[in-house]
């Protein structure tokens, strides 16, 4: 079968590189990429990406044996209905490898249509290293590379502030283009660059943060026959992703004028805070995600998935989202029960096949961060507990047992957190084993006992989760919580 390039397939086009985008991985090919590749589509956008390798053991030679050519499969549930889709991406013009060609990466700088720099480094790619010498080819940080090419840039334009790029990362981390910024002006200051180009850097490059928001599953080894069934060429560089694609990034007018995704079906959303939106992911899908694992575990699901689409487990896990922390969420109601929705469709995905287990890492750190603050806002609100995270809540001090039925649990935390909770539950009395669990800081950030009958309520779901199972415990835990209030 003949091999996947521009040789090969025709009527493509050659675009000038107005993307710089830092990592080939399989996120920014099925994301970023075939945004661009969109504008290009629909807006004749004429954009190329140029891919910069930024460790020194990547793929961009292989890249560059396709000539930045590959195929996007999309599959999911959309709208309620499974959907199949590929489409080549031919947004990619160029891969660079600084390691072995560092005169080629900063000639990249030298480029008059250049006006973008994307990136996705992961998380710990937006980090300093106070290591990295302004000689280096290249320094080694995301960071440090960054700074080199800009000042290459601010150099042969000599500081033209209308040669100032517009710099979008797409790292997992919140407020990411700020800190890529602060650190950039850390490398000035150790490198003891030009003060002209601080300014420059102020004042004529512009950062922008960003939330993504897609399920990229990758390179479909397990299937890749049948994949491969589908295409008249051999393509090395296949990338599955889900249907659903979310890119908040924050901007005004003039980045919208820059990049007019308002003219695709793409949900790109360039808006003046996307705080609301971050909070809107990490409660509902992330807070979903952390709610259901002690609790489907449990209950002996092993995907989320078979959580979804259980007769139980599906509808407590609805019930929790659109009865108790979407309206703790202040945003359009309408808007965010269409994107719980769409979460639950993400999650039916029969295409993926997404462990509990492997969602189980850090459970304690992430119910604080993702479902502690609807739990807490749901009481703020309605002025009583929410049955279904302060059931939630029990199951997660349960999971931390470790052990279940005669079979050990996937805990996986910190080893100081496995242990505190390993003492916990030598403790005499579900009683004991609540208050001690709830008024550890270190666990939640506060003493959650002080919260109006949690620690009664968490020790009485305790003792039905042990006495019951999981489903019949519920059950007579909601039939104690309305004996409750009508005490009250």
């Amino acid at each position: 079968m003949k091999q996947l390039n521009r040789n090969t397939v025709n009527h493509l086009k050659n675009y000038p590189i107005k993307v710089l985008q830092f990592g080939e991985g399989n996120f920014l090919r099925a994301f970023v990429d075939y945004a661009i590749q969109t504008l290009n589509d629909q807006c004749d956008f004429k954009a190329g990406v140029a891919v910069v390798q930024p460790l020194s053991g990547g793929m961009v030679d292989k890249l560059n044996q396709q000539d930045g050519l590959y195929n996007l499969f999309m599959k999911g549930i959309w709208q309620g209905e499974e959907i199949q889709e590929k489409e080549l991406i031919s947004s990619i013009v160029k891969g660079i490898d600084p390691y072995k060609d560092f005169k080629a990466y900063l000639d990249l700088a030298k480029l008059e249509e250049l006006e973008f720099v994307i990136s996705n480094t992961t998380e710990a790619g937006i980090a300093f290293n106070p290591e990295d010498r302004y000689e280096m080819q290249p320094p080694s940080s995301f960071p440090g590379k960054l700074t080199r090419f800009l000042f290459e840039r601010f150099k042969h334009f000599k500081g033209d502030r209308n040669k100032g790029l517009t710099i979008i990362p797409c790292e997992l981390i919140n407020h990411n283009a700020e800190t890529l910024k602060k650190i950039i002006l850390q490398y000035i200051e150790l490198w003891e660059l030009d003060n002209d180009f601080k300014t420059w850097i102020l004042e004529s490059t512009h950062f922008h943060n960003t939330l993504v928001d897609r399920i990229v599953p990758g390179y479909p080894k397990d299937d890749i026959s049948s994949y491969n069934q589908e295409l008249d060429y051999e393509d090395h560089l296949i990338v599955s992703a889900e249907k659903f694609f979310l890119w908040v990034i924050e901007g005004g007018e003039e980045l919208k004028a820059k990049l007019p995704f308002h003219n695709t079906a793409l949900d790109v959303k360039i808006v003046d805070d996307m705080q609301p939106y971050r909070t809107r992911k990490v409660r509902i899908l992330n807070g979903a995600h952390t709610t259901m694992v002690p609790f489907s575990i449990l209950f002996g699901n092993q995907t989320v998935k078979e959580t979804v689409d259980n007769s139980f487990t599906g509808p407590f896990v609805k019930t929790a989202l659109f009865n108790e922390i979407i309206p703790t969420l202040e945003m359009d109601r309408q808007e965010l029960e269409d994107f719980a929705e769409a979460v639950l469709d993400r999650f039916r995905n029969p295409f993926i096949k997404h462990m509990l287990s492997s969602i189980a890492l850090n459970s304690i750190s992430k119910f604080q961060v993702r479902v502690l603050p609807s739990l807490l806002g749901y009481v703020k609100l309605k002025g009583r507990l929410p049955i279904h995270l302060t059931f939630a809540l029990a199951c997660l001090i349960r999971f931390y047992k470790s052990h279940w039925q005669g079979q050990e649990l996937p805990v996986n935390d910190d080893k100081e957190i496995v242990s505190q909770f390993k003492a916990l539950w030598k403790l005499e009395s579900y009683d004991q084993i609540s208050e001690q669990a709830l008024s550890n800081i270190s666990f939640w950030g506060q003493d959650l006992t002080k919260i109006e009958e949690l620690t009664d309520t968490v020790s009485k779901g305790l003792s039905l989760i042990d006495t019951y199972g999981i489903e019949k415990g519920f059950d007579a835990f909601v039939r104690y919580i309305n004996q409750q209030g009508e005490e009250i």
